[in-house]
């Protein structure tokens, strides 16, 4: 085996054990990617929603707008909230609807005015079904959970 051949059996082995090292650092940062991906679509996935009654003492039944239900859905005035609410009696940060261990909890935010579940006013943490009404302020909300 002369030198020239030598020499090109090592590049042609060095170029291989570069394109192996290069594949594997690709499958790597694909997977990776992937799992972020995963993760991103799990937090924006939609449980349900929560739709503003109207506030008709005649016909409470009457929607006007639906927001997504989100694992932590907050309630308040403050722009930082997942549902922002126009009403002067609702607290800059009112109330939170949170998915924990497999159940939905609503849990009032020490707000002014109180939070209320079917018109009982909370005072601690409690479990939210499906067809329950919350009322913060003036607004009424009727919870409808995905099956």
């Amino acid at each position: 085996m002369t030198l020239e051949l030598t020499l090109f059996a090592l590049r042609v082995v060095s170029g291989g054990l570069l394109l192996i090292i290069l594949i594997l650092l690709f499958a790597a940062i694909w997977r990776d990617y992937r799992s972020a991906v995963r993760q991103i679509e799990l937090t924006r996935r939609v449980y349900g929603r929560l739709v503003e009654l109207d506030t008709d003492d005649d016909n409470p039944a009457i929607s006007r707008r639906a927001f997504p239900l989100m694992p932590i859905t907050s309630f308040g005035r403050a722009p930082t909230n997942s549902i922002v609410l126009d009403d002067d009696f609702a607290s800059s940060e009112h109330c939170v609807v949170a998915l924990r261990g497999g159940q939905w909890w609503l849990e009032d935010r020490s707000s002014r005015n109180g939070t209320t579940i079917n018109g009982v006013l909370i005072n601690q943490p409690v479990i939210v079904t499906t067809g329950d009404i919350i009322g913060i302020g003036q607004l009424r909300f009727r919870l409808e959970l995905e099956a």
